[in-house]
């Protein structure tokens, strides 16, 4: 999925946020000449990506198969237009049964059939429902994975994974990126002995971040699960590692775990996305019930002498009891009933007023 871009007009120097009211901040922007050529690859960030009980009932088919094509449709043009397309994956997954849901959550493989069909490169791994089939699921997990063609980091099969993958590397559209993927905990559990999860440690995360060779890398990504849930900012702890990420290179920061959107900061220097909130889940009450997806342009061009970063954000809502992900352009047409339009411009509201606030 590679794209090569020629921009013609203006290079945005920082944050426009897509809004179903389509509203912009000020912005700053550069002219380069008409004839300067431009590469941009578009990088695009799902929140959490839960499987409740009632959302895996809810795909259960006629012959007993799994099918999410209903829950996704209508988000999947978004990560399929992506040249980069990441999601956290906060279930493991297992072929073999046995589903559950919270407290411990294990899911069909076919979640990782609708990832693939959708678009989804990379499943970032590390967080605290990660080590909830033990063992055995981190296994399956990865193994789903792996057979889909999506790479993953943050947890690992064993050390040769690790190796492989803990800083997850790939190039696209002549740049060169890095990602690295860190969790607060696993509630509790023990990592399997024969497992790997990456744990928010300061120490570790900067001789991670200092193994990157930064002639080699362009741009770094960190994707941390961090916050408390149902906080709708961030706490000091978000700011600081924020703050640490980006001191020591990180160029965009995206954080999971809160189940709610939290403010954002953009600028043509990166991004810190503290909480993007739940990409699908049946957690139905205010605020819970969606989240945003993130686009982030990577610029390259001849004139400039590093990356532009163009941040732009896409609320989306949970409609149940079909699990459908709507971004705005089909919840504002879709016919739903009235209690359900309330939930739903109430989302809209509610996310408005938390970014443009800040």
């Amino acid at each position: 999925m590679k794209r090569l871009t020629y921009i013609l007009l203006a290079v945005p120097l920082c944050l426009y946020l897509a809004l179903h009211i389509r509203e912009t901040k000020p912005h700053a922007t550069i002219l380069p000449e008409p004839s300067v050529r431009c590469d941009t690859v578009r990088l695009v960030f799902g929140g959490d990506l839960m499987q409740h009980m009632p959302q895996v009932a809810a795909a259960r088919t006629a012959d007993g198969s799994y099918d999410y094509g209903r829950s996704f449709g209508h988000v999947a043009h978004i990560f399929r237009d992506a040249d980069i397309a990441v999601v956290n994956l906060e279930t493991t997954l297992s072929a073999a049964g046995r589903y559950s849901g919270y407290p411990c959550f294990c899911s069909p493989v076919e979640v990782a059939d609708a990832m693939a069909d959708m678009g989804i490169d990379i499943a970032v791994l590390a967080n605290n429902h990660c080590c909830d089939r033990l063992s055995r699921g981190i296994g399956s997990t990865i193994e789903a994975l792996d057979s889909r063609g999506i790479r993953h980091t943050g947890v690992f099969a064993d050390s040769a994974d690790y190796a492989r993958n803990n800083i997850l590397r790939f190039e696209c559209g002549g740049i060169r990126f890095a990602l690295i993927n860190y969790t607060y905990g696993t509630n509790g559990i023990p990592v399997p002995k024969d497992r790997i999860v990456n744990l928010i440690d300061t120490t570790v995360i900067s001789r991670d971040m200092a193994a990157v060779d930064r002639t080699a890398t362009d741009c770094l990504i960190a994707v941390m699960h961090w916050g408390n849930e149902y906080e709708r900012h961030e706490n000091a702890e978000q700011r600081r590692l924020a703050c640490m990420l980006r001191r020591k290179g990180a160029d965009i920061v995206i954080g999971s775990h809160p189940h709610v959107i939290q403010p954002f900061e953009a600028d043509s220097t990166g991004a810190v996305f503290y909480s993007l909130g739940n990409l699908v889940s049946n957690q139905q009450r205010r605020y819970c019930d969606g989240g945003l997806i993130a686009s982030i342009d990577v610029v390259r061009c001849d004139t400039l002498p590093q990356l532009q970063y163009i941040a732009s954000a896409t609320p989306v809502w949970v409609l149940c009891p079909d699990y459908r992900i709507l971004p705005p352009e089909v919840a504002d047409t879709l016919d739903m009933p009235a209690a359900s339009r309330l939930r739903y411009q109430q989302f809209i509201e509610d996310t408005r007023s938390l970014i443009y606030k800040n």
